[in-house]
């Protein structure tokens, strides 16, 4: 069927939802509705995210409940017990979370298959949480992270907490893509499923629970209880879910002396003011910079909407912000962790950092001066959260700390995902602890990169939206492996990584094996030690291009990252 043929089909829907009716007939521009009817949303291994309206390429109520029903067929094939353990879910701040989520546990309801839904938003990793503490067989959050506010998502859990591993995602698709009619799934009544015990509301129950576990991730009480009453710093949850959990988390760790942005402490769907509820870009810190001026504030924090990822903001010595990237706050937390335990005896001899291959080797080389050991793992919390299950089974290592690059990272497993009320609270620690050593967080970090060496990373994401959008990116990954560069500004390929095949080819033509899933990534690794990823994103139309250097002065790892930057543009236009 040709998009225009599917674009008749739902403009002849006379029972069409009201809403998606009205849009549908204000479509005009010929290469919108084709966009949104050309193919199906991409269902991936992280689930499927894109722009809200009517077609088979857009979030509504018909997409997510296809993608449920293809979740609620698989769970058929496994039996009762399966079905009775559930699914949970939660949704986030943004315009219909809520009633994709309900319509969600309606299309379970119809297969008779146990949910657990929340009285009402909360945190991606408190979904993770809930998944784990009630022992589901899955978990549904409804969420578009910190993506603009015309975009909403699906995303979907495993029964260990973390975003469902490949082969039962790929099963989920063939069952998601044999559906014929998007129209004709069945809905249980909502009201019917509650009566008899299909629906159960989580709320309060969950929470306490959730922050029991919370009181683990502090490691030394007596800073908070000396410095957490008089460090000042500033916290928003960008218009989402963060706050009710977040300041929860941190008055049980003892931090109290902190003001919370008061427009964007409140949930709003259409993020006012913030084109990118995305704490990764400065403009997400606009209005909580000029109320840390007003306060004198040492930090400010963000959460993006459904909490999982954090960025900050530190004060420099002339009173202005600096905004830190998510591999210097990894770098920044793991190095407080290592020496925290390790002042108290508790460091263990098998501890073990995780953290994704495009994520900076900063952090691995703290790691390795306290002795422990960095295990690199492929993009995605999944991966992290496979190897902490990796720990529990063999008893091989503990698990410290675990991140990637883009400002996800995990500091205690009672999460499967990256956890942005735990970063929170730990933060804030690691704050009153250079606090109590007459420092500031840029004091710290300055003497980290004293310590050991100018780390600099940047990522890039290109956007090829549309339906050329797929072969470009295609085009161009095919484009770096079939011309292999030799060199990037000036500096040899000592080593090229392709994660498609498992191997690493070195400058001699000595072929080794990663003894890493497959996946479509590329990695350089040149002559000096920077490294140069390119990889498709698996939730947006993106190619991204991440860059890792060092140097001796900061002015030279940026210089450097310029230059890199540079050639690798260079390159792919070429």
């Amino acid at each position: 069927m040709s998009w225009k043929d599917t674009y008749q089909t739902w403009l002849d829907r006379k029972d069409l939802e009201p809403g998606l009716k009205r849009q549908l007939a204000a479509m005009k521009d010929e290469k919108e509705i084709e966009d949104a009817f050309y193919g199906p949303l991409s269902f991936g291994t992280a689930g499927m995210r894109g722009l809200m309206g009517p077609g088979i390429n857009r979030m509504n109520v018909y997409t997510v409940r296809q993608a449920t029903e293809g979740l609620a067929q698989f769970m058929d094939t496994l039996g009762d017990e399966i079905k009775q353990r559930g699914v949970a879910i939660s949704y986030d701040s943004r315009h219909n979370s809520r009633l994709f989520a309900h319509d969600a546990a309606r299309v379970l309801g119809a297969h008779n298959i146990k949910v657990y839904i929340y009285d009402n938003l909360r945190p991606t990793p408190e979904l993770s949480f809930a998944v784990r503490y009630k022992h589901t067989y899955a978990g549904i959050m409804i969420t578009a992270s910190h993506n603009p506010k015309e975009y909403n998502g699906y995303k979907i859990y495993g029964e260990d907490g973390g975003q469902m591993p490949p082969k039962e995602s790929d099963l989920m698709t063939s069952y998601i893509r044999k559906i014929d009619d998007i129209f004709d799934i069945k809905l249980a009544d909502e009201q019917e499923m509650l009566d008899n015990g299909i629906e159960n509301i989580m709320g309060e129950d969950v929470d306490a629970a959730y922050l029991e576990n919370a009181k683990t991730v502090t490691i030394d009480h007596e800073l908070a209880k000396k410095y957490g009453k008089e460090m000042k710093f500033v916290f928003t949850p960008l218009c989402g879910t963060g706050r009710m959990l977040g300041e929860r988390a941190l008055r049980q760790a003892g931090f109290t002396n902190y003001e919370v942005e008061p427009f964007e402490g409140q949930p709003n769907g259409d993020f006012p003011g913030l084109e990118h509820p995305n704490p990764e870009f400065p403009e997400a810190f606009v209005r909580s910079e000029k109320l840390g001026k007003q306060v004198n504030a040492d930090i400010l924090i963000a959460t993006d909407p459904d909490a999982d990822r954090l960025g900050c903001a530190i004060r420099q010595p002339d009173g202005e912000y600096l905004l830190l990237t998510g591999n210097q706050i990894a770098s920044i937390m793991l190095h407080y962790i290592l020496e925290a335990h390790k002042q108290a005896g508790t460091l263990p001899e098998n501890a073990a950092a995780v953290k994704s291959i495009v994520s900076t080797e900063f952090a691995t080389k703290i790691a390795e001066d306290y002795g422990v050991k960095m295990v690199n793992v492929l993009t995605g919390f999944k991966w992290i959260a496979d190897q902490i299950h990796q720990y529990e089974t063999k008893h091989n290592h503990t698990f410290m700390f675990g991140f990637e690059e883009s400002f996800g990272y995990l500091i205690k497993p009672f999460v499967r995902d990256k956890d942005a009320i735990q970063t929170l609270t730990l933060l804030a620690e690691v704050a009153a602890y250079y606090r109590s050593r007459n420092m500031t967080l840029y004091d710290g970090l300055q003497e980290l990169f004293q310590k050991y060496g100018y780390f600099q990373e940047k990522t890039i994401a290109n956007t090829y939206a549309g339906v050329e959008g797929p072969a470009k990116i295609k085009g161009l990954m095919k484009k770096f492996r079939e011309e292999a560069p030799k060199d990037f500004a000036g500096q040899k390929v000592a080593a090229t990584e392709d994660f498609s095949n498992n191997t690493k080819t070195l400058a001699d033509g000595t072929v080794e094996e990663l003894g890493i899933p497959e996946s479509n990534v590329l990695r350089y690794v040149l002559a000096d030690g920077t490294w140069i990823a390119i990889r498709p994103s698996g939730t947006e139309p993106k190619l991204k291009y991440y860059i890792g250097t060092s140097a001796d002065t900061l002015n030279g790892a940026k210089q450097k990252l310029v230059d890199f930057e540079k050639a690798l543009q260079e390159f792919a236009e070429a």
